[in-house]
């Protein structure tokens, strides 16, 4: 490109937390607009939204500079940018040391800090004024960078500025450092600036007005096109040469970060391949006492070609270690998630679900043409999961283990909060507004709700903070843990991501969430927590020592009559799942006579199905079996064990490649777009593609656009198959112990409270009702 050229090198996106004030999808997009060469996002102290920035980077085909702005304790504020791998894992461990020593949330480092990690970092010093104190702070970058040491100079639109900059780079002269022009930018356009204001004060905890020199003191904070930084520094060329100068140096890429899973053999001379084929076929004779069935045998030989082709190997060895420590200490657990339905987890403990009993296919989790890492979830007992949890730490060791970060965004109630303090809108007046929306709403309050609320929708206060909530509406605000997704390495951790405190004692967590850690592919283990798991373990207990019956989740007689007629009366007061007023409502309608229609059962009581409008036809086409229909074989392959209707993620994605001509890795952005909890309004980008797709293979119009919006309720809430199973499995598994032995699964349940829907009162009277 012709013109004038320029690298943006300080820019603050909204992972910095309550400063930036636009997404990293804004900026970058906004950036390539403008024909800049290269963006800089320097997040402080933090890499929390490097990825997010990675992604966008890949989506416009600007070039991304991994950077960071390190607020030191002494005052001194330094840009660094790592110029390889290893410079970058030095980064990263200076965060970490930083991190622990203030705890959640802050980073206290010294100037000795990080002088001790500068080897591969260009430092970027950043000035206020041309004073001893900015002298003796270069003249310390100079002597730990050398030539990797630079002066950033920034306007800020005060008096006298042309003057400041000139003495500065004067100053830097003197002391043989390179001067290098930096925009410091807030947020990519004008008009942001309102917001950025806003965010300062919620962070300040006051309200706009009583910011004072809180507040940035000028509009400039946005990105600018490259000639008009060269009109602004015509006097300095060679600081804005510079730019690009260290843009070049600053090679590294997130796409060189390699992950590599922890090794778990037992037996050194064995690849982790045949250690998991060894356990594989050892735990097959035991699950399978008479032998192993030639189906399940043909099934296990096929899983293990797939995971030796992907070398997913140590992945399940890893799991099954978790497990195992479990089980060895007595406490019950139960896999659920993707890989977990397979054959392979089955025989290995981790999961108790027979996939003979179920048609799930292995090839929808573990995927050659998705190349993802397969994901396990493994529920345990609530009371007891704390110490799985300390296990994990003490057996991988806290520098190659982490929970994931849960970046906790804004909502449409909590935006229209935060902002109407932030502008000064009484507390009496914030909560009538906010009363009007429900707590994941994606729209704002109404001028209708505003006139009914006896105020006035034209009031500049008042519709400023409905236009600054909406702008809002989505952003990060900070940190938090994940309920249980651990990132487990084989070198240190803290050499691919920063790792914090936690606020909870002796956990820690890593800057990265669960998408992140999906961008990068890298491995993650959900140890996660389940009250009627702790119910179980009791209940089964129990029975053991006062009845002399034992049984685990696995041996529970399947498909008993008996308590399928109990759950058919909706008898089901207590039970995992299929317990609260809804589900009791819909039992009787649903009939469920067999384990598939239990696992419909789980599924199907969802806002999801609900807002798809997918309840009623199922449940008529399950009345009368004559109303089903399917417009071609093709979906009758896909949809037939649910009567045509799609009911979980796995059939929307099937929909998808077989209807409508998605490849497996775009059906993937579908489910992606439909995944639990996400902001809904994701799948709305697949419409054309899915429509236009199915119209071209011959569906009426009408059909395709009815199968768009039933995938479209999956968008708040997608069930998928594997968890809708494992969740069955334990519906059925309390069901049998409440049908069979009723004094046994009320002692238990009364022993795990708090729990469910019920009042211990409430289950007193139930079991008196049954004969205890």
């Amino acid at each position: 490109m012709s013109g004038p050229r320029y690298a943006e090198l300080q820019v603050t996106s909204q992972f910095s937390f309550l400063r930036g004030a636009s997404s990293a999808e804004e900026l970058f997009a906004t950036a390539a607009a403008m024909g800049i060469a290269a963006l800089a996002v320097t997040d402080r102290n933090s890499l929390a939204g490097i990825v997010r920035a990675h992604e966008a980077a890949k989506a416009t085909g600007l070039r991304l500079i991994v950077g960071c702005r390190l607020d030191l304790a002494c005052g001194m504020a330094v840009l660094a940018y790592p110029t390889d791998r290893a410079a970058y894992a030095r980064l990263c461990r200076l965060l970490t040391l930083g991190k622990g020593r203030a705890g959640k949330g802050k980073c206290h480092l010294d100037w000795s800090d990080l002088a001790a990690h500068a080897e591969g970092l260009i430092a970027v010093l950043v000035p206020d004024l041309a004073d001893e104190a900015c002298g003796m702070r270069l003249r310390r970058l100079r002597e730990a960078f050398g030539d990797r040491a630079y002066l950033a100079l920034t306007l800020r639109r005060r008096p006298n500025d042309q003057l400041r900059l000139h003495e500065l780079a004067t100053l830097a002269a003197r002391m043989r450092v390179s001067t290098v022009v930096t925009n410091d930018v807030l947020y990519h356009e004008p008009s942001r600036r309102i917001l950025q204001d806003v965010v300062t004060a919620i962070r300040h905890t006051t309200t706009v007005e009583a910011l004072g020199l809180r507040r940035e003191r000028h509009a400039d904070r946005h990105l600018k096109p490259p000639a008009e930084m060269h009109r602004l520094f015509t006097r300095t060329p060679e600081a804005l040469a510079r730019t690009l100068e260290i843009a070049d140096r600053c090679r590294f890429s997130l796409d060189e970060l390699r992950y590599q899973y922890p090794e778990e053999r037992d037996d050194p001379a064995l690849t982790p391949q045949e250690t998991l084929e060894r356990l594989t076929w050892e735990g097959a004779a035991c699950r399978y006492p008479e032998g192993v069935p030639d189906e399940v045998a043909a099934t296990l030989a096929h899983e293990l070609r797939l995971i030796g082709r992907l070398a997913y190997a140590p992945y399940f060895l890893t799991v099954h270690s978790i497990v195992r420590f479990a089980r060895s200490n007595g406490i019950l657990c139960q896999g659920r998630g993707s890989a977990a339905n397979s054959a392979v987890c089955y025989v290995l403990g981790i999961t108790s679900i027979d996939p003979g009993r179920n048609d799930l296919l292995f090839e929808r989790f573990v995927s050659e043409e998705r190349h993802e890492p397969p994901d396990i979830d493994v529920d345990f007992e609530h009371e007891r999961r704390e110490e799985v949890i300390q296990w994990i730490y003490g057996n991988y060791g806290r520098d190659r283990a982490a929970l994931c970060a849960t970046v906790i965004r804004y909502r449409a109630k909590g935006a229209l909060r935060d902002v109407g303090k932030a502008v000064g809108l009484p507390e009496d007046l914030i909560r009538a507004l906010s009363s009007q929306i429900w707590a994941w709403s994606e729209e704002g309050v109404t001028d209708t709700q505003i006139r009914e609320l006896n105020l006035d929708p034209t009031d500049r206060r008042i519709r400023l903070t409905m236009e600054l909530a909406a702008q809002l509406h989505g952003a990060p605000r900070h940190l938090s843990q994940h309920p249980g997704g651990f990132v487990l390495t084989h070198d240190r951790l803290d050499d691919l991501v920063p790792i914090e405190p936690a606020a909870m004692e002796g956990r820690q967590i890593i800057e990265w969430d669960k998408d992140d850690i999906d961008a990068l592919r890298f491995m993650k283990v959900d140890v996660l927590a389940l009250g009627m798991l702790s119910c179980m373990r009791r209940g089964l207990d129990l029975l053991a020592d006062h009845k002399g019956i034992r049984h685990d989740l696995a041996t529970i007689p399947p498909e008993d009559p008996r308590t399928y007629a109990m759950i058919r009366r909706a008898d089901t007061l207590g039970t995992f799942q299929i317990e609260s007023r809804a589900q009791m409502a819909m039992l009787p309608r649903m009939q469920p006579r067999t384990f598939y229609d239990l696992v419909i059962q789980v599924a199907i009581v969802r806002p999801g199905p609900i807002q798809g409008d997918m309840v009623h036809p199922y449940l008529r086409r399950r009345a009368n079996p004559k109303l089903v229909d399917y417009p071609t074989p093709e979906l009758k392959d896909v949809l037939h064990k649910t009567l045509g209707v799609p009911l979980f993620q796995e059939q929307a994605m099937r929909v998808a490649i077989v209807c409508a001509g998605f490849t497996p890795g775009e059906a993937d952005l579908l489910r992606k777009s439909m995944a639990t909890f996400k902001f809904t309004g994701g799948v709305s980008a697949f419409r054309d593609k899915l429509v236009s797709g199915m119209v071209a293979k011959g569906y009426d119009p009408d059909f395709a656009e009815r199968t768009f919006r039933q995938l479209e309720g999956f968008g708040s809430y997608g069930f998928p198959e594997s968890h809708a199973a494992s969740f069955a499995l334990i519906a059925y598994a309390s069901a049998w112990l409440k049908c069979w032995h009723p004094d046994v699964f009320c002692a238990a349940l009364l022993n795990s409270q708090p729990m469910g829907f019920y009042a211990p009162a409430q289950i007193v009277r139930d079991a008196r009702d049954h004969g205890v």
